[in-house]
């Protein structure tokens, strides 16, 4: 979602572009997801089962294209750590980024599921690349703008690392198929963080950038709420005894969980970087994207409280796709041409 719906139970957006600063105040991002609040699934209920094929198929959900840009030329990631990030967390999330990509990683893939994004195009019929690289990255270990970030000084932030000094090489500006995603440590609280938000897209303001750039923001869960936004390698408390976490694939429980978030909000940002682009609904101000579609759903049997099929690794800890090495838990998305979830690990394929 934009000013993504967050990651997990993503909540809605206001997506015109607004120069104002009083405007720009009134709106919010596409926020990301977190877990179903309301439900207490046991554990069987998470078990597939042949009887329940959910994977959120309807013919009622009519996902539409709306004329907006898309990212057709080759897609550039700029990560910006900000907060204080060990080099294993950073390699965590960059192999899973440049896993995207990867041609040869045992399937199934990351890349495979990249496929149902690419199928996506513009209105010349142009698809999503399939090359999605980093690019340079920026580092701001002191906080520039404090351990607490409100929507609003998120776009300051964005702004400070294209904008750095001359004695600080700054992050290139790159509009048409740049992605600028910026990364808060696990001692960083942002406005919704684990209420409503694991983490959002949307675009910068000229007013305050001086660019109009698409950019996410993603936090690190893992000291603040990681039965919300790590889930299932945390669970929440409303869930009770009876349900047990999952091990984390990369025995870091707040980046792990940071994994499906970045995924989600890539794949909307490439499909919908403007909020004109690919989503379902008639109010463009509270647009379900492509990832939307699919909270919480990482295998076949997936949907409501079931999170479907998922993959157990040698070491027991539980996966539905592998990297050029490592091993992820990424949440399914939508594919227009069948009008379901897909992903590489569906029992189907």
């Amino acid at each position: 979602m934009t000013m993504d719906q967050c990651h997990r139970s993503y909540f809605p957006a206001t997506f015109y572009h607004l120069t104002g600063i009083f405007l720009l105040l009134l709106t919010s991002p596409v926020n990301g997801w977190r877990p179903w609040p309301n439900q207490k699934p046991n554990t069987t209920d998470l078990l597939y089962s042949s009887s329940k094929k959910y994977e959120g198929s309807s013919d009622l959900i009519q996902l539409k294209y709306h004329m907006g840009p898309v990212l057709t030329a080759n897609i550039t990631v700029y990560p910006i750590w900000y907060g204080r990030w060990g080099k294993s967390q950073k390699r965590i999330i960059r192999e899973f980024i440049n896993s995207i990509s990867a041609v040869d990683s045992k399937p199934p893939s990351v890349s495979g599921w990249w496929k149902t994004v690419q199928r996506y195009t513009d209105q010349t019929g142009a698809n999503i690349s399939g090359n999605v690289r980093i690019g340079a990255e920026k580092n701001d270990r002191f906080y520039s703008h404090g351990k607490s970030l409100t929507r609003l000084s998120i776009q300051y932030v964005i702004k400070s690392a294209v904008t750095a000094a001359s004695t600080i090489l700054p992050l290139p500006i790159n509009s048409k198929s740049g992605v600028y995603l910026l990364l808060t440590s696990d001692d960083v609280y942002v406005e919704n963080f684990c209420q409503d938000v694991c983490g959002f897209h949307y675009f910068t303001f000229p007013s305050i950038v001086g660019y109009t750039l698409p950019y996410a923001w993603v936090g690190n869960s893992g000291k603040l709420c990681p039965g919300v936004c790590a889930y299932p390698f945390s669970v929440p408390d409303y869930m009770g005894r009876g349900f047990k976490a999952v091990k984390s694939p990369n025995n870091d429980v707040g980046v792990d969980g940071m994994i499906s978030v970045i995924a989600h909000e890539i794949a909307e940002l490439s499909t919908n970087p403007l909020v004109n682009a690919w989503y379902a609904g008639e109010d463009p101000s509270f647009p379900v994207e492509i990832a939307d579609l699919c909270e919480g759903i990482y295998g076949s049997g997936g949907g409501g409280s079931y999170t479907g099929q998922m993959l157990n690794g040698e070491d027991g800890a539980a996966y539905n796709m592998n990297g050029i090495r490592r091993k992820f838990l990424v949440q399914w998305v939508w594919n227009h041409v069948v009008n379901y979830c897909t992903g590489p690990n569906a029992l189907d394929q």
